[in-house]
């Protein structure tokens, strides 16, 4: 049988306050997601100014990174690089700013953000991933 680390509560604290933290430093009104392994939600933040949307796609990049395993960057180079096909892929982003949660090389669970640009979204979501470490 094989084991691996769940995230609770106290985690899912940790990670939403790390991103708030980075998005509050640059003035971004994002909302952050956090899921499971599954993509469940486990959390949910909209700052203040985040256009309500933004709490949809933050929960939708969390999603594809936890089930997906990889960073939505990834998906979101292989549309950008043509494959225009791996649009009808199950994943319901591809839109850069998911971020897995690895712990001793499985995902756990996964950080998504939206609300700034993408590689913003991604810094916010790096950010309370790095809360972990």
């Amino acid at each position: 049988m094989q084991s691996k680390a769940v995230l609770g509560q106290a985690e899912v604290a940790r990670i939403i306050k790390a991103a708030r933290a980075e998005a509050q430093q640059h003035n971004w009104a994002v909302s952050i997601a956090v899921v499971d392994d599954g993509g469940h939600p486990l959390a949910l933040e909209r700052l203040d100014g985040c256009a309500p949307i933004g709490a949809y796609i933050a929960g939708e990049k969390a999603r594809s990174a936890a089930i997906g395993r990889r960073e939505t960057k990834g998906y979101e180079d292989m549309v950008n690089g043509g494959r225009s096909a791996f649009l009808s892929a199950p994943l319901l982003t591809s839109l850069e700013g998911g971020v897995p949660l690895i712990v001793d090389g499985q995902v756990i669970g996964a950080v998504g953000v939206s609300g700034v640009k993408a590689e913003q979204d991604a810094q916010v979501a790096k950010a309370g991933v790095a809360a972990l470490a």
